[in-house]
């Protein structure tokens, strides 16, 4: 059975798309691609993500996206059998999540089912909804003897931390590249989305104070099951930090040292970090990462085979393919659901 993952992140900085292969009781990835958003794209994103805006607005969105998620299956040179889309998170907190895509149109346009909508079932089960990418974490890089932690660098930041003989502990840890990205947008007045090669956070001097004043946020003391989204290092939390008159620059260079030392905090030395996700191609993110694990061997997915941009569509690949066999897709562990539970709808 051939498998497609579609996977947007919190970043909205595009689709990403992998085909896996499942045979014989193992699974082989067959091809990845990644579709940028257009600018237009990401604005108008943007302006429904924790923002006040009108239904008409989100239910256009929901369709404009099912198309672009055809489009970018449209790309994919592998014919599949199933598509697992997780669709464009609008909003998420605990009780409550919105993920935009419209799983009809994709269905339509591909000829193929289509599994969607994965996070309502396990927060009806009492969970959180996320993180759901844990599941797939634990299949993948648990280890007999070695404490191992999974990290994605996304939009947000989350961990996946596998102790031998211990079920599996997952949770956001806090920003990823969602501060560092929007600071990047006002430092370059609009012309960057990131930054590049952490040019920008490159250049200048961490800010001591600010940074102790914001690794002493409530979100950091909490206890797992937790996550969090732009709802928390969306606009006005950025608005927060340039409203210190703190140096763009500065600010760009603190924003990069938090991701790190929220991480580095949230995972108590390990002995593999495992990283996947955007983040890992911000050498100041890696650096400070190592920096602050000095016991630790810092990795990433490619070692294991992985792209470090395809590890989430190939984990929503694998929960589609669980979802088609009825089989549960979540970790009560990382979600704080009460149960296992099938996740997702089929659309055929």
């Amino acid at each position: 059975m051939r498998v497609a993952g579609i996977m947007s992140g919190t970043s909205l900085d595009g689709i990403s798309v992998a085909a896996v292969e499942f045979a014989k009781g193992g699974w082989t990835l067959l091809e990845h691609i990644d579709v940028p958003y257009s600018k237009a794209t990401r604005e108008g994103l943007l302006s429904i993500s924790n923002a006040p805006t009108h239904t008409a607005e989100i239910a256009r969105w929901n369709f404009r996206l099912g198309e672009l998620y055809a489009k970018a299956m449209g790309k994919l040179q592998t014919p599949v059998d199933l598509i697992g889309c997780h669709g464009q998170t609008v909003f998420h907190e605990k009780g409550c999540t919105l993920q935009l895509g419209e799983a009809a149109i994709l269905a339509e346009r591909t000829g193929k089912p289509v599994v969607s909508n994965f996070r309502p079932r396990d927060i009806a089960a009492g969970g959180q909804g996320a993180p759901l990418v844990p599941f797939v974490d634990d299949l993948l890089f648990r280890h007999k003897k070695l404490r191992r932690v999974a990290l994605n660098i996304g939009g947000i930041a989350n961990v996946t931390v596998l102790e031998p003989g211990r079920d599996a502990v997952a949770f956001d840890t806090g920003p990823g590249n969602m501060v560092i990205d929007q600071l990047a947008w006002v430092v370059s007045k609009g012309k960057q989305t990131y930054d590049r090669g952490a040019k920008l956070a490159r250049q200048v001097t961490v800010n001591p104070a600010l940074l102790a004043d914001l690794l002493a946020a409530p979100y950091f003391k909490k206890l797992a099951p937790k996550s969090c989204g732009r709802e928390q290092y969306g606009r006005e939390f950025v608005a927060g930090l340039l409203a210190t008159q703190v140096p763009l620059l500065d600010l760009m260079a603190t924003a990069t040292v938090l991701t790190a030392a929220s991480i580095a905090a949230s995972v108590a030395a390990p002995d593999e970090l495992i990283a996947a996700g955007g983040g890992t191609l911000n050498p100041m993110i890696m650096a400070h990462l190592t920096a602050l694990l000095p016991g630790t061997r810092v990795t990433t997915t490619a070692e294991f085979g992985i792209p470090v941009m395809a590890k989430e569509a190939v984990a929503f690949a694998m929960l589609a393919r669980q979802t088609w066999l009825r089989r549960p897709g979540n970790l009560p562990s990382a979600t704080g659901a009460r149960r296992a539970v099938v996740l997702g709808q089929i659309t055929p």
